[in-house]
């Protein structure tokens, strides 16, 4: 699946922040292709008010 960025980073809770980032998101518009496991599905759900999923 792929994850792509449509917030900022700016103002959200430091361990958000380090999910994003950790999904390989650092900048508005990046978008990362991740496995679809348990471990992905979970980091998705805590930022998923920054992020955009498309399925692949």
């Amino acid at each position: 699946m792929k994850v792509k960025l449509v917030k900022s980073l700016n103002s959200v809770k430091k361990d958000q922040a380090a999910t994003a980032n950790s999904l390989g998101l650092r900048k508005i518009g990046d978008v990362s292709e991740q496995p679809e496991n348990d471990a992905t599905k979970g980091k998705i759900k805590k930022i998923a008010h920054l992020v955009e999923v498309i399925e692949a």
